[in-house]
C-alpha cells in the first residue's frame, strides 16, 4: 500500500477548491512567483504615484512647503492604519486571498479616478505659466481617488506578505528554510517596483506630463491584479479563524472575571482542549509561558465556566487562546520602537525632496533629474543589500553564532536603527554644509545652488541599507511571532509603525514650525529653505533614533520569543 500522507500539507492549507493542498502542486516557489510578481507591479503603482506627490501638490494644487509635506505623510500614514482594517477582514471572514482580490480592485479604481483628476479638462486643474489654480471640487476628487488607494493597499499590505509566507509548510524543515529566504526576495520584489517608478516614472511626471505619470502606475495596477489571479490554481489557503478582537476580549473579560481565582502551580492544570490542534480554526496549539501571569487566570476552569451543558468562552479560555493574547502584547513595545525609524524613512519623500529641489539637479549640460528621483538610491542600495544580506551575511553570522538565520530577528532590526541614525547625521552634515555654500556666496534667493544633488546620495544609501535591517527584520518578526490565527492582523499592526511614524513626521514638522516662526522668524523649514535651517530638523530625528535605540536595546533584553506546542525551534 502507498502512504500518502506526506502529499498534503500539515499546516492546516488547503487549495483554491478548499481541498487539502498538495504539495507537489501548490506553493512553494511556484506560487511565490505569482505573489512576487504581483508584489513588484503594486508597488511600482504605489511609489510611481506616492514618490513625487509632494511635487504634485506644489505645482499642480499649489500648495506651499509644509502644507504639501504634511499632506504626503498624513496620506502616507493612512496608507498604513488602514491595513488594520483588511487585516480583520482576512484573519476574522475572507482569509488572506479574497481580502486581496478584492481590495486590489479598489486600489485599481482608486489609481484610475487619480489618472482622470491629472489629465481630463474639468477635473486637470487649469494653469497659467508655471502658476496652477485648482477649484475645490478638482481638489475634492484628488483627495477622494488619493484615498481610496490608501483603502486600497490597506487591504494588500497586510496580507500579502503572510499570503507569500503561507506558501511553505512550516512542519517540513526543508520549506520552513526557504520561508526564511522568501521575505528577503519579497522585500527585494518591492524594491524592484520602486526602481523603476523612482527612475523612469518621475521623470516622466516631471517632463512628460502627470496624466501618463499617473497613468502608468494605473496599468501597472491592472497587471497586479492580473498576475495575482492567474496564480489562483498554485496558491496554499490558511482558513480564516474567526475574530481574533473577540478572542482577545474574552480572555481579558475572563481574567477579569476571576480576579479572586488561584493560578495553580502545576500550569499543566490549566484548561486546554484533549485534540492535538486547537480549537481555533487553522492555529497551532501554543505552548504555556510564565510571563504576564495575570491573564492565566482565564484558563482556570471553576465551577462557574459552564452555561448549561457548554463551557461559556467568556468565563473560560484555553491556553492557547491566553497565549495569543500575550504574544500581542509581547509585540507592542517592539512595535512602539518601530516608530522613529518610521519618521526617518517618511523624509525620503519629504525633507530629503526639499532639500534636493534647492541643488543642481543637472547630470550633464542638458538632462536634470528631478529629486524625487534620488530615491532611486535608496532602492538601489535594498536591491544590493538584501541578496548580499541572504547570500553572505547570513551564511558568515550562522559560524559566529550557530543560529539558522544568523542574526534573531531582533538582533538583525537592532542593526537597522543605529544605521538609520547614521542616516540622519549624513544628512544633518550635508544641509550645514549647503547652507554654508549659500551664506559664503550669498545664494539666498537662487532656487537651486550650484551644488550637485548627488551629494544626497550617501543619505539614501544609508536609508536603504537600514530597511533591509529593521523593515524586512520586522515583517519576518512579526509573521514569526503572531499566533497563527492572528498573522494578517500582526503584519498589519507591523505597518502601522509606518503610519505613526508619518503622522510623528507631521507633528513634528507642524510642533517645529510653529514654535521657530514665534516673533516674525521664518523658522527652521520656510518655503525658502536657504533662509532655515533644516540641519535642525535632521539632528533632532538623530537624537530621537539614539534615544529610541537605547529604548528598544531593553525591550529586546526582556522578549520572550513564541513557542509552538511540539515545536521546540
Amino acid at each position: 500500500m502507498v502512504v500518502t500522507d506526506d502529499i498534503y500539507t500539515k499546516d492546516g492549507t488547503v487549495d483554491i477548491n478548499k481541498k487539502p493542498a498538495n504539495k507537489k502542486k501548490t506553493g512553494n516557489w511556484k506560487a511565490c512567483s505569482f505573489i512576487l510578481g504581483n508584489e513588484c507591479c503594486e508597488r511600482l503603482a504605489y511609489y510611481g504615484m506616492g514618490t513625487n506627490l509632494v511635487n504634485y501638490l506644489q505645482e499642480q494644487l499649489n500648495q506651499g512647503n509644509v502644507a504639501a509635506s504634511n499632506n504626503v505623510t498624513n496620506w502616507s500614514g493612512t496608507c498604513y492604519i488602514t491595513p488594520l482594517i483588511g487585516a480583520f477582514v482576512a484573519d476574522a471572514y475572507l482569509g488572506r486571498y479574497w481580502t486581496i482580490a478584492i481590495f486590489s480592485i479598489i486600489y485599481f479604481f482608486g489609481m484610475t479616478l487619480l489618472t482622470l483628476s491629472s489629465s481630463i479638462p474639468g477635473l486637470k486643474p487649469s494653469c497659467t505659466g508655471d502658476v496652477c489654480h485648482p477649484t475645490q471640487e478638482q481638489i475634492a476628487v484628488f483627495f477622494v481617488a488619493l484615498y481610496m488607494i490608501a483603502l486600497g493597499t490597506g487591504g494588500i499590505k497586510p496580507c500579502v506578505s503572510s499570503f507569500g509566507a503561507d506558501q511553505f509548510d512550516e512542519t517540513d524543515e526543508v520549506e520552513r528554510k526557504r520561508k526564511s529566504s522568501f521575505f528577503n526576495w519579497f522585500y527585494f520584489s518591492i524594491n524592484i517596483g520602486a526602481l523603476v517608478a523612482s527612475s523612469v516614472l518621475v521623470w516622466i511626471q516631471m517632463n512628460v506630463g502627470w496624466d501618463w505619470g499617473f497613468g502608468i502606475p494605473a496599468v501597472a495596477m491592472a497587471i497586479a491584479v492580473v498576475f495575482f489571479f492567474a496564480g489562483s490554481r498554485t496558491y496554499r489557503l490558511q482558513k480564516p479563524g474567526g475574530s481574533p478582537l473577540t478572542r482577545i476580549a474574552q480572555v481579558i473579560v475572563a481574567s477579569f472575571k476571576k480576579l479572586n481565582v488561584k493560578v495553580p502551580a502545576d500550569k499543566s492544570l490549566l484548561y486546554e482542549v484533549a485534540d492535538n490542534e486547537s480549537n481555533i480554526q487553522g492555529s497551532r496549539k501554543l505552548e504555556h509561558t510564565d510571563k504576564l501571569k495575570f491573564f492565566d487566570k482565564a484558563a482556570v476552569e471553576t465551577e462557574n465556566d459552564h452555561d448549561k451543558e457548554s463551557l461559556n468562552p467568556w468565563r473560560l479560555c484555553t491556553v492557547t487562546q491566553v497565549e495569543e493574547l500575550k504574544s500581542v502584547i509581547r509585540l507592542l513595545p517592539v512595535w512602539a520602537s518601530g516608530i522613529i525609524f518610521a519618521t526617518v524613512y517618511s523624509q525620503m519623500n519629504t525633507m530629503f525632496v526639499l532639500q534636493g529641489n534647492t541643488m543642481d539637479q543637472h547630470m550633464g549640460p542638458n538632462f536634470k533629474i528631478p529629486s524625487a528621483s534620488l530615491s532611486l538610491f535608496d532602492t538601489l542600495s535594498v536591491i544590493f543589500w538584501a541578496p548580499v544580506y541572504d547570500k553572505i551575511i547570513v551564511p558568515c553570522a550562522r559560524k559566529f553564532t550557530g543560529k539558522e538565520r544568523g542574526f534573531t530577528t531582533l538582533q538583525r532590526m537592532g542593526i537597522g536603527l543605529v544605521i538609520s541614525i547614521f542616516a540622519m547625521i549624513t544628512a544633518g552634515i550635508l544641509e550645514v554644509v549647503r547652507l554654508q555654500i549659500v551664506r559664503k556666496n550669498n545664494y539666498y534667493d537662487l532656487k537651486s545652488i550650484p551644488m550637485s544633488i548627488f551629494w544626497q546620495v550617501p543619505e539614501y544609501f544609508l536609508v536603504g541599507c537600514a530597511e533591509v535591517f529593521t523593515f524586512v527584520g520586522q515583517i519576518e518578526f512579526f509573521y514569526d511571532q503572531a499566533p497563527d490565527a492572528m498573522r494578517s492582523l500582526s503584519s498589519a499592526l507591523s505597518l502601522t509603525t509606518v503610519a505613526l511614524g508619518n503622522y510623528l513626521s507631521t507633528l513634528l514638522v507642524t510642533a517645529v514650525t510653529k514654535i521657530t516662526t514665534q516673533n516674525g522668524k521664518l523658522g527652521w523649514i520656510p518655503d525658502n529653505l536657504n533662509r532655515g535651517h533644516l540641519d535642525y530638523f535632521f539632528w533632532l530625528l538623530a537624537i530621537l533614533s539614539l534615544l529610541n535605540f537605547i529604548v528598544y536595546l531593553w525591550i529586546a533584553k526582556w522578549y520572550t520569543y513564541k513557542k509552538v506546542a511540539g515545536h521546540p525551534e
